[in-house]
Parts: structure tokens; C-alpha cells; sequence
């Protein structure tokens, strides 16, 4: 698959846990994050107490699905174990299906473990930053499960990944990391999976707004498409200011992915992200 490949009929659903969720109109993913470390301050919610409040208020604000961490991925961030992460994110989900039943939940992790403890105590959709490669298991466990998975492109690991920067044709190497992948995955019959180019994994500043560039070309491959930029790194470095200052720079390079076709928008201010989406929304219609 390249980019001068015939494209693929667009799709735009994907089933989550007996719902169909359409992406013609693009939806909003709110970040709830189960640790102590993410490098955004304001989305940490260790306790179960505290990430029912931020679930509420991201769900109030608009999130058509919450997408729960335990691993923190900054760069650089801190071995948590198995045992560790799926005791900090199972009582987690199991109140949250509690307290929001209808809720789409998503399960932030890399290990194939982990999503089948998650998936068993509710969660409907697995969202992994390796793309199958820190667990071999992964995409056999994806297949039993028959969740819908987020694949994401990085290299490495995140204690290696910033290391790992440098790309020939960063458009072309990512898209062609994907077609191995979703072959892979077609092979065993996941079909309900979701492009996410990994902006900020193993990619330097540059490399992100080179790849936020070109996002619209990974139509080819059919499929729904991720954006997580929130608050990261390439906004906040550039602009010389800190994570917690960034979210105008994030509802900017937002409404860039979606103009540049972005199904769901991966941020930690969903009110803002929602309104981002309303307003392209008006763009495209006929007067």
C-alpha cells in the first residue's frame, strides 16, 4: 500500500461494545489518565474517586468516549508493572461502568494482558501506542476480544523513543508501517480499526508537523484516523511555554487535523475540542 494506491471505500463506523459509533461527524475522546506521572498535570486522576469527577465533567463537556491510562507514555516515563497497571486501571473501569454505563470506555495499554483484564471488566475498545510490537500477543488477543483497536504508529519503546527520530519520508514509512499491520489484523479478522499517525512517539518537531501535514493522504488506507496532539511537546517547546499553557495551540493544530480528515480528536479539554468540531462542521455546509 502507498500513497498512489487506489483508496479504499471510506470507513466510518466502528462497533464498541454493542453501539455503532459514526465518525461523519468527528468525535472526541477525553484523556483520563489512572497514574501519577503524565506529563500533563491537570489529566492525572490517581484515585477512583478522583477519575469519576473527570469523567463526569469530560462526559458533561461532550466526550463521545473516555480513553483510560495507567502507563504513563511521556517520554522517558517510568516501568510500571503488569500487576501495577492493571491494579490501577480495573477498579477504575468497573466504576466507571458502574457510574456511566453507556459510556464508550477505551483502554490506553501495550500489553495484551492488560486489554484482556480491561475488556473483561468493561472497557470496549484497545488503544495501543506500539502497534502491536512491545506484545506479540496483542493483536491475537484484539482478535479474541473482538473490541475495536487504535493503531498507533512509534518506535521503540518510551524510555527509548526520542532517540529514535529521523525519517527518509516520514509520510511514507508511517503508512507503510500501517499496511503491514492492518494486513496482519485483517488476517484475523479485526476489522473495526483506527489509524493513529503517533504524534510526539519517536517523532521530533518537525516530524509532527511535517506528518500533520500530509494527515489527509492516510484516507488510502479506508479507515478512521486518530489525532493526539493535545498539549504535547511540539506545541508547548515551540511556543516556549509550558503544558499547561497549550491549549490554544492545541485547539489550533486540532482544527488543522480536522481539516486534514481526523475521526476523533484524543484531547484533555473536551469543551474546547467539541467546539473546534462544531464550528469545521459549519465549514462544510451549503447555505
Amino acid at each position: 500500500m502507498n500513497d498512489k494506491s487506489t483508496s479504499f471505500q471510506q470507513k466510518n463506523t466502528i462497533n464498541a461494545g454493542g453501539s455503532l459509533i459514526d465518525f461523519t461527524i468527528p468525535r472526541v475522546m477525553g484523556i483520563l489518565n489512572i497514574t501519577p506521572d503524565s506529563f500533563y498535570q491537570g489529566s492525572r486522576t490517581p484515585g477512583t474517586d478522583d477519575a469519576l469527577r473527570r469523567a463526569e465533567k469530560l462526559l458533561s463537556d461532550g466526550a463521545a468516549m473516555l480513553d483510560i491510562g495507567a502507563y504513563s507514555t511521556r517520554p522517558g516515563a517510568a516501568e510500571v508493572s503488569v500487576e501495577e497497571e492493571i491494579g490501577r486501571i480495573v477498579p477504575v473501569i468497573k466504576a466507571l461502568v458502574s457510574e456511566f454505563p453507556t459510556a464508550i470506555l477505551s483502554v490506553d495499554t501495550f500489553r495484551a494482558s492488560v486489554a484482556r483484564a480491561s475488556v473483561e471488566a468493561g472497557a470496549h475498545i484497545i488503544n495501543d501506542i506500539s502497534g502491536g510490537d512491545l506484545d506479540p500477543q496483542m493483536f491475537e488477543t484484539v482478535a479474541a476480544l473482538r473490541v475495536p483497536y487504535i493503531l498507533m504508529h512509534m518506535r521503540g519503546t518510551p524510555q527509548t523513543m526520542t532517540s529514535m527520530t529521523g525519517y527518509e519520508d516520514i509520510f511514507r514509512e508511517v503508512l507503510s508501517y500501517f499496511a503491514a499491520r492492518i494486513a496482519r489484523l485483517k488476517e484475523l479478522h479485526v476489522h473495526d480499526i483506527i489509524l493513529d499517525p503517533g504524534f510526539g512517539f519517536a517523532k521530533n518537531a518537525a516530524e509532527n508537523f511535517e506528518l500533520l501535514n500530509q494527515m489527509e493522504k492516510f484516507s488510502v488506507c479506508g479507515l478512521p484516523v486518530l489525532a493526539g496532539l493535545s498539549r504535547k511537546r511540539t506545541i508547548w517547546q515551540t511556543l516556549g511555554i509550558s503544558s499547561e499553557e497549550a491549549l490554544n495551540g492545541t485547539t489550533v493544530l486540532n482544527t488543522v487535523a480536522l481539516q486534514k480528515g481526523a475521526s476523533i480528536l484524543r484531547v484533555h479539554d473536551v469543551r474546547e475540542a467539541v467546539e473546534a468540531v462544531k464550528l469545521i462542521e459549519c465549514l462544510k455546509q451549503k447555505f
